[in-house]
C-alpha cells in the first residue's frame, strides 16, 4: 500500500503526549477520506492497512481478516478484566459509494477543509464514525484505562454493496467480533425548529427488498402504435406501484418514537393522528396527512417504493420486446418479502408485467435491539447530561446497515447518534458530502463518554 508519509505522520506517532482526542479524530478522518475505497471495487485493504499502522504505533493489538486480499476487514481489541463483562464492539465500514466528480465543488477524495467543513466521500457515511472510534481506542490506550470488558474495533469491507465482509466474519471468525452489544452507524442527532435536540438511537432498520418489473410485448416499427407496447405497460406499472399507498404498520420502535416526539412543540400536530395510526380503517389517511408535512416520518410507517433505473429499446423508431425497471424497496421489518411481492403483483395487475426479486444481497429482518441494556442506558444518560432538555428516542432508520446481521446473531446493535445532522440535512451518498470539525470532535467526545460509561 502506498500512502503519503507526510499525511500519516501525526497519526502514527507512538503513545506519548500528543494531539488530543478531537485533533486525532480530525486527522484520521482526513487521512481516511484520502484513501479511495469506492465500492465497487472497494480495495478496502488500503483502509485496513492504515488502521493497522495507527493501532500498532499505539500498542493496540489488531489483525486483518478475510478471504480477498484486496478487501480485508480490520479488527482491533483492547483487553479488559479477565473476569469482566462480555465485550463492547465499535464498528464502522471502510467502503464508500461512488462519487461523480463533476457534481462536486471539490475533489471527493481530497479531505479538503473549506468553509468550515471537511469535504469528502465518506465524511458522513461512514468514515467520520470510523475516525471517531479509532480516536477513542487510541485515547483509551494512551490513558491506560482499566476496562471491565474488552473493547473491539471492527472496520468491515463491502457494507455498501454485498455485505460480504460482515458475512465472512460471521461464518469464519465470529469469535473475533462476538460481543454483548455494538455501536454502529444509523443513528442521528437533529435540532428541531424549537431548539430541542433529538438523539435518535437506531434500534431497528428497514430491509432492502429490491424488485424488477419486466414488461413484455411484441417488437415493431415505431410508426405503428401497438396496444402491447412493453414500454407503455411498464410505465403504467411504475405509476401504479409508486402511487399506491402501502399499508401502515407500527412496531415497538416506531410506536415509542412517535409517542415521544409528539410531546415536543414542533410535533404537537401529530397528536390527533397517533390513535388513527393504530386503527386499520383510518391508518392510511392519517399516514397520508403525515406525509404531506414530513416525508421522513412517513417512511417510518410504510414500506417505501422508489423506481430508480429503467432499461428499454435500442433505437428510437423500434418498439422493443422488453422493458425493465428496477425498484428500490425498503420494507418494514414486520413484513415478509413474500407479502410485499404478492401485494405488488396485485397493485400492478397486468399479465404483461412480471414482478420478480432482484438477485443478490438478502438482508435479514430482525427484532429491534433492547432498550434495557447497559449500553442503551449509558447512551441515554450521556446524551441527556451533555445536552440538558434533549430527547433520546429509539429510532428505525430507512437505510440498512451491517448491524442487521449481528442482530440476527442475538447481539444488541445500536446506531449511535453522536453526530449532528447539520443544517437539518444529510449528504450521505450525495454530492459535497461533509462534516464540520466541531461536529466531528464533539461526536468523538460523546463516543468516549459512552464507551467509558459502559466499559470502565
Amino acid at each position: 500500500m502506498r500512502i503519503a508519509i507526510g499525511v500519516l505522520f501525526c497519526s502514527l506517532l507512538p503513545a506519548q503526549p500528543g494531539p488530543e482526542l478531537g485533533a486525532r479524530a480530525r486527522q484520521y478522518l482526513i487521512d481516511l477520506v484520502r484513501i479511495d475505497t469506492t465500492n465497487p471495487p472497494g480495495n478496502e485493504t488500503r483502509v485496513a492497512e492504515y488502521l493497522k499502522q495507527v493501532a500498532t504505533a499505539n500498542g493496540i493489538g489488531c489483525e486483518l481478516l478475510g478471504v480477498d486480499s484486496a478487501r480485508l476487514n480490520f479488527v482491533a481489541r483492547l483487553p479488559g478484566s479477565a473476569r469482566g463483562a462480555r465485550p463492547l464492539l465499535l464498528m464502522a465500514h471502510s467502503d464508500v459509494v461512488p462519487a461523480d466528480r463533476a457534481q462536486w465543488s471539490v475533489d471527493p477524495f481530497s479531505g479538503q477543509l473549506t468553509g468550515g467543513f471537511i469535504y469528502g466521500r465518506g465524511a458522513q457515511d461512514d468514515k467520520s464514525l470510523l475516525a471517531a472510534e479509532l480516536a477513542v481506542m487510541v485515547e483509551l490506550k494512551r490513558r491506560g484505562t482499566k476496562l471491565n470488558r474488552d473493547v473491539i474495533l471492527l472496520s468491515e469491507a463491502d457494507e455498501e454493496a454485498g455485505s460480504t465482509g460482515i458475512s465472512w466474519l460471521i461464518r469464519n471468525a465470529f469469535s473475533k467480533i462476538d460481543a454483548e452489544f455494538a455501536l454502529n452507524e444509523g443513528g442521528a442527532a437533529l435540532d428541531t425548529k424549537g431548539g430541542t435536540r433529538i438523539f435518535q438511537i437506531q434500534t431497528a432498520e428497514k430491509i432492502p427488498t429490491r424488485v424488477i418489473l419486466t414488461a413484455k410485448g411484441v417488437a415493431g416499427h415505431g410508426s405503428l402504435p401497438r396496444p402491447d407496447n412493453a414500454v407503455v405497460h411498464l410505465a403504467r406499472a411504475i405509476e401504479r406501484l409508486a402511487g399506491a399507498d402501502q399499508p401502515v404498520r407500527l412496531n415497538t420502535t416506531t410506536r415509542r418514537y412517535f409517542s415521544e416526539i409528539v410531546k415536543l412543540p414542533d410535533y404537537r400536530w401529530l397528536e390527533p393522528l397517533l390513535a388513527k395510526l393504530e386503527d386499520s380503517t383510518a391508518a392510511a389517511g392519517a399516514a397520508n396527512e403525515i406525509r404531506v408535512k414530513d416525508v421522513e416520518l412517513n417512511t417510518m410507517l410504510r414500506t417505501a417504493v422508489s423506481p430508480t433505473m429503467l432499461q428499454a429499446g435500442t433505437k428510437v423508431n423500434v418498439i422493443p420486446n422488453i422493458a425493465e425497471a428496477q425498484i428500490d424497496v425498503r420494507r418494514l421489518p414486520n413484513e415478509t418479502r413474500e407479502e410485499v411481492e404478492t401485494r405488488f403483483r396485485e397493485i400492478v395487475n397486468d399479465p404483461a408485467v412480471e414482478v420478480s426479486r432482484e438477485p443478490g444481497q438478502d438482508m435479514p429482518a430482525t427484532e429491534p435491539s433492547s432498550l434495557t441494556t447497559a449500553l442503551y442506558t449509558a447512551m441515554d444518560k450521556v446524551f441527556r447530561e451533555s445536552h440538558p432538555g434533549s430527547v433520546v428516542v429509539p429510532y428505525m432508520s430507512r437505510g440498512a446497515t451491517d448491524g442487521s446481521y449481528l442482530r440476527q446473531k442475538g447481539m444488541a446493535v445500536y446506531g449511535v447518534p453522536v453526530f449532528l445532522r447539520e443544517g437539518g440535512e444529510s449528504r450521505a451518498h450525495g454530492n459535497d458530502e461533509r462534516i464540520s470539525p466541531a461536529n466531528l470532535i464533539h461526536g468523538a467526545e460523546l463516543l468516549l463518554k459512552i464507551v467509558m460509561a459502559v466499559a470502565q
